[in-house]
C-alpha cells in the first residue's frame, strides 16, 4: 500500500490510541505512540487507566472490529483465559423488572478483563515493524506551520531523561489521550476556538471486587447486568473473567456510593432491583480488596461544528466523547471510529479532519443519544427532557417488558445495544406492533395474577 506520509503520532496508548495507531500503520512509514505511563510488562494496572480494574464490556461489534484489525487476537485471548459466549443466550439482562428472554443470537462476545485485553492488544501492536513508542513522557503542546493552518508536530518532555523539551514532527497527529484531553487548551493557544461542549452531571459511582467463580453460579450463565430503576436507581454487573473469577461492580447515581465494608457492600448488592448478584457473592470467596470509581459527568466535544480546524490533526475516542461507563460502549465506539479513520484515509488526507469528524459524529450521536435518554429517566439528573426523549424512554420500557417473553424483541434490542443495528431498527412497524401487543399481554397476565392473589386472600 502506498504511504500517505513518513510519520504519524498518536498521543495516548489506551484502547482508542492502540486502535488508531493500528490503522495508521497501513498508511504511514512510521507511527510513534507517546504515553505518560511506563508500559507494564504483564497484564497489570497502570495509573493512566483509572478505570482499568473495574468491570468492562466489549460489545459484539467491537469484538468483530478488533478481530479484523488484529486477526487471531480473539483466539489468543481465549487461550489466555478469555471466555467467548453468546451475548443474549449466555448472559442475563435485568431490565424494567425482569430478565430478557434468553435465545441464541449469533452475536458472540468475549469476556476478558480490561487489563488483559489492553495488554494483548499492545503486544500485537508493538510487534509491528513500523511502530515506535515513547513512554514516561508528557505532551506540552502543538507545533504549527507559519500561518498556523497545519499542525506539524508536538512538544513533549521525557521524564526518563533530563526533562528537557523535545520537538517531534509528524504528518498527522492524533490525540487519543482520553477524557482529560488538552486539545481544547492547545487549540486556544494557537488561535483556534474551543469546540462546543456538553456535560451531563450524573454522579455515577461504583465499587468493584473480584470473587472466585464456580461453574454452578448463575446456573452457568457468564454475565448478569442489573440496570438501574426507581426508587433507588442502583445497578450492577457481574462478569466472568479469566482464571475462574467474577468481577463485580455495583453502584448508583448521584453519588450513591456502594460501601467498601464487607457487610455493607453485601447489603447494597441485596438492595439492587434483582438479588441475583447478592445470592452469588454472599458465600463467594473474595480475591481482591474493594475499589471505588467515581464518574461525575458524561462529556462531549462537538469538533464537527467548528468552522476552523488545523490540518494534520485529529481527536479520537474518549477525547471526543466520554460516556457514562455503565453502558459499556466506550471501547466499541473507539473501534467504530478506527474503521471510520481507515475509510477516510483510503481517500487521502485532503480535508481529512472535516470528513473524519463528520462521520464520527454519526457514531457518537447514536451512543450519546442512547446514554442520555436513559440517564434522563432519573428526575434528579439535570437536562432537557424533550418530547423525543420522553417517547423513547416510554417505548424502550415497553420493549423491555415485552422482550421478557419474546426472543425476537430481546434480540432486536440487544443488536442495538451491541451497535450491530441502529436504534431506528427497533422502530420498524413489525417490532412496534410486537412491543405494544407484548406489553398489553404482560399487563393482562399481571392483572390476572393480582386478581388471583386477591381471591386467595379472601378465601
Amino acid at each position: 500500500m502506498e504511504k500517505l506520509g513518513q510519520q504519524a503520532i498518536v498521543i495516548g496508548s489506551s484502547i482508542g490510541g492502540i486502535l488508531a495507531a493500528r490503522v495508521l500503520t497501513d498508511y504511514y512509514s512510521r507511527v510513534i505512540i507517546l504515553e505518560r505511563d511506563v508500559f507494564p510488562s504483564t497484564a497489570t494496572h497502570r495509573p493512566g487507566v483509572i478505570q482499568g480494574r473495574h468491570a468492562h464490556g466489549l460489545l459484539s461489534k467491537g469484538r468483530d472490529i478488533i478481530e479484523n484489525l488484529f486477526p487471531g487476537i480473539i483466539q489468543e485471548l481465549t487461550a489466555m483465559g478469555g471466555i467467548p459466549g453468546d451475548v443474549v443466550d449466555s448472559n442475563l439482562w435485568f431490565l424494567n423488572g425482569g430478565y430478557l428472554k434468553n435465545h441464541p443470537s449469533q452475536m458472540i462476545g468475549i469476556l476478558v478483563s480490561r487489563l488483559l485485553l489492553e495488554f494483548q492488544l499492545r503486544q500485537r501492536l508493538f510487534a509491528l515493524p513500523n511502530i515506535q513508542t515513547i513512554e514516561n513522557c508528557e505532551v506540552l503542546g502543538l507545533i504549527t506551520n507559519s500561518n498556523k493552518s497545519r499542525i506539524t508536530g508536538i512538544r513533549y518532555i521525557n521524564r526518563s531523561d533530563d526533562n528537557s523539551e523535545i520537538i517531534l514532527n509528524g504528518d498527522l497527529i492524533i490525540d487519543a489521550s482520553g477524557r482529560r484531553s488538552q486539545t481544547p487548551l492547545w487549540l486556544e493557544e494557537i488561535g483556534y476556538s474551543k469546540a462546543p461542549e456538553e456535560r451531563v452531571n450524573i454522579g455515577v459511582s461504583y465499587t468493584t471486587r473480584i470473587y472466585e467463580r464456580k461453574p454452578e453460579d448463575l446456573q452457568g450463565k457468564l454475565m448478569i447486568a442489573i440496570t438501574s430503576c426507581p426508587p433507588l436507581w442502583r445497578g450492577g454487573v457481574m462478569i466472568a473473567q479469566e482464571n475462574d473469577r467474577w468481577i463485580v461492580s455495583i453502584g448508583g447515581y448521584l453519588e450513591d456510593y456502594a460501601p467498601t465494608e464487607e457487610e455493607k457492600f453485601l447489603q447494597f448488592a441485596k438492595s439492587l432491583p434483582s438479588s441475583d448478584i447478592y445470592e452469588v457473592i454472599k458465600n463467594a470467596r473474595p480475591l481482591s480488596e474493594f475499589l471505588r470509581y467515581k464518574y461525575p459527568y458524561s462529556q462531549r466535544h462537538y469538533y464537527e461544528k467548528l468552522e476552523r480546524f488545523p490540518q494534520g490533526y485529529l481527536v479520537f475516542a474518549d477525547a471526543i466523547c466520554s460516556f457514562n461507563p455503565i453502558y459499556g460502549q466506550g471501547m466499541t465506539v473507539a473501534a467504530l471510529e478506527a474503521i471510520t479513520l481507515q475509510k477516510c484515509l483510503e481517500n487521502g488526507t485532503e480535508n481529512l479532519y472535516h470528513r473524519f469528524f463528520k462521520d464520527t459524529s454519526k457514531i457518537v450521536d447514536c451512543a450519546w443519544n442512547i446514554v442520555m435518554s436513559n440517564d434522563m429517566r432519573i428526575p434528579q439528573v439535570e437536562g432537557k427532557r424533550s418530547l423525543a426523549i420522553r417517547f423513547i424512554n416510554w417505548y424502550i420500557a415497553k420493549l423491555h417488558i415485552a422482550a421478557q417473553e419474546d426472543s425476537e424483541l430481546a434480540l432486536a434490542f440487544m443488536k442495538v445495544v451491541n451497535m450491530v443495528n441502529s436504534p431506528a431498527s427497533i422502530m420498524h412497524p413489525r417490532i412496534f406492533l410486537k412491543i405494544i401487543w407484548g406489553y398489553i399481554k404482560s399487563r393482562k397476565i399481571a392483572n390476572l395474577q393480582q386478581d388471583m392473589r386477591i381471591i386467595d386472600s379472601e378465601t
